[in-house]
Formats: C-alpha cells, structure tokens, sequence
C-alpha cells in the first residue's frame, strides 16, 4: 500500500511530540525569523540584545526574580528554550508543578531549591533535573543573589501554582 506523499512527515511530527506539548500544531518558523544569533556577555551575568522579563505578570507569592530568556523568544525552531533567572536575597519563585521538565544550573551564588520532597542547597554549577509532575520552587536565602540557567523544553504547559496554607 502506498503512503499519500506528506503523511510520513506528519506521522513523524507526531511521533516526536510529547505528553507535554500544546495542543496547536507544530509550525515552522519562518525562514527570516530563525536566524542564528550572537549575543555578547557583558559581565554580571548580562547579555547584549537581551532584556530583563518580568517573572510572571499576575500577582502571586513569588518575589524577588528577573528573567532573561536567551533563547526561545525570537522566532528559533529549536525544542528548547534557555533561560536566566536570578533571585534576590530573600527572594523565590513560585511554588508549583507542570506537566514538563526542565533543567537548572546554578551559574551564580548559591541558593535553596525544593523538589518533590526533596530540598537542597545549590552552588555553583550545581545541575539539577526536575522531572515532569514534581512540585518544585527555587529560593534565595542567602545574602548575593542567586543566578542560574534554565533549560526547558519550548512547548510546554502553564505551570500550576500551589498556594501555601497561612502560617505553613
């Protein structure tokens, strides 16, 4: 039996996406938009062409935290998107689970992370794996802020904040 031309693309397409992904169909980028890029560090753990993000745009118990996303947000097709995030003293982000997995590699001080029922201190290079499902939150009780790189994948679900009960 002989395949309609293009069916083979789409069943790889297919085969390819995980348990995480969108339900919208994968798109090419357009060729103008995925072009490779070059973005100079300029010291502290800045980069030229990249801008501070705010963390999360609606209120929550998060504070403290900027965000650089690297890669990821200027049209690349890559399955992948790397993230700078850093934390202020006293600072953290949200406490919360999503149904995909990242990566997070301390590059900057030290900080206090909570993954599943585990909690650990990270220093630099550190590399942590957190596995779809896992509540986790990252903190900085420390006195220097806390900078690490974040790898996750570029489809992903919206993570589910976990409030925490008053006085917990």
């Amino acid at each position: 039996m002989k395949e309609k031309k293009g069916s083979s693309r789409k069943k790889r397409v297919a085969a390819e996406k995980s348990f995480c992904d969108l339900s919208s169909p994968i798109k090419d980028p357009a060729p103008e938009a995925n072009r490779s890029a070059f973005y100079r560090h300029r010291g502290d753990l800045q980069w030229s062409g990249v801008r501070d993000e705010p963390y999360k745009t609606v209120g929550g118990e998060w504070a403290g935290i900027v965000r650089r996303v690297l890669i990821g947000n200027r049209g690349e097709s890559g399955r992948f998107h790397v993230r700078y995030f850093e934390i202020a003293p006293g600072g953290r982000s949200s406490l919360e689970w999503h149904r995909h997995e990242h990566v997070v590699i301390c590059v900057k001080g030290r900080g206090s992370v909570r993954f599943g029922a585990k909690r650990r201190v990270m220093d630099f290079m550190d590399t942590l794996y957190i596995a779809p499902g896992d509540v986790h939150q990252l903190m900085n009780p420390h006195e220097q802020p806390f900078g690490f790189l974040c790898i996750v994948n570029a489809r992903r679900d919206r993570p589910k904040v976990i409030r925490r009960k008053r006085g917990v």
